[in-house]
């Protein structure tokens, strides 16, 4: 889907998410995400699976980048899963010896895997383009406090450099021989590894402080400009917020 309309002799009108202003992504994805957990109908939860998936094709955002990213979070939640249908009380589906699943501990674990998938995919589809300086800036245009919008632009700055500075490290060890075997000296040697990152990072934070204090830093990072709202933002947020109405009123005649 699009907004902003691009005109050619030879194609009609078409829109491009891309062309949103972030604050609008951002609350269409809460939005959404609020609506999701609301759900409690597995014929509900997949139809709103199935407008995710639309949005994120129309969004042109890579299905195999949305694989791996809900392949993490499900098979993080996998013991979780499988536990429900032997913990939940209910109607035996299938009986193992003492273990017993129910069937209502089984439609719960596909509803909770159900609202994950397309909480994720709306987030993704929504937001995933979006670099973390223009989110940052959105969060902060929206109201959320000033400091965790700093700490989410020097996490997403400064992670890549510690996780290099890591890596050198790793390399540094393996240079002299260090091989990872199971045992005493492996885990002293990580626990040094661990001491020498964090010292190094302190040591960075100093001179990045001292870095920004004589660029005139007053505590307040400067948000980058928005282009402002739109007709395509309010034509936009009233399809999510018509969705999000609808897939509740199916939710509650499921």
């Amino acid at each position: 889907m699009s907004i902003t309309t691009v005109t050619t002799d030879s194609e009609s009108p078409r829109f491009r998410l891309e062309a949103l202003d972030p604050r609008t992504r951002v609350l269409s994805a809460t939005a959404l995400v609020i609506a999701v957990v609301a759900l409690n109908s597995p014929a509900a939860l997949c139809l709103a699976l199935a407008g995710a998936l639309a949005l994120a094709a129309a969004a042109h955002r890579s299905l195999a980048g949305l694989g791996r990213r809900l392949l993490h979070i499900e098979g993080f939640l996998l013991v979780l899963l499988v536990l429900l249908p032997l913990t939940t009380p209910g109607t035996p589906l299938i009986a193992v010896g003492p273990l017993a699943a129910s069937s209502e501990g089984l439609m719960l674990a596909l509803t909770l895997a159900l609202r994950i998938a397309v909480c994720v995919t709306a987030v993704f589809a929504l937001l995933g383009s979006l670099d973390p300086v223009r989110l940052g800036a959105a969060l902060g245009r929206l109201g959320l406090p000033a400091r965790l919008v700093q700490l989410l632009l020097f996490v997403s700055r400064y992670s890549t450099i510690f996780r290099t500075e890591a890596r050198r490290l790793v390399e540094a060890m393996r240079a002299r021989g260090f091989t990872g075997r199971p045992g005493l000296h492996s885990l002293r040697s990580y626990g040094n590894l661990a001491g020498m990152l964090l010292v190094r990072a302190l040591e960075r934070a100093e001179r990045v402080d001292a870095a920004m204090r004589c660029r005139g830093f007053s505590g307040r990072l400067p948000l980058s400009e928005s282009g402002g709202w739109g007709r395509g933002d309010a034509l936009f947020g009233a399809a999510v917020a018509g969705a999000a109405l609808l897939l509740l009123a199916a939710d509650r005649l499921a």
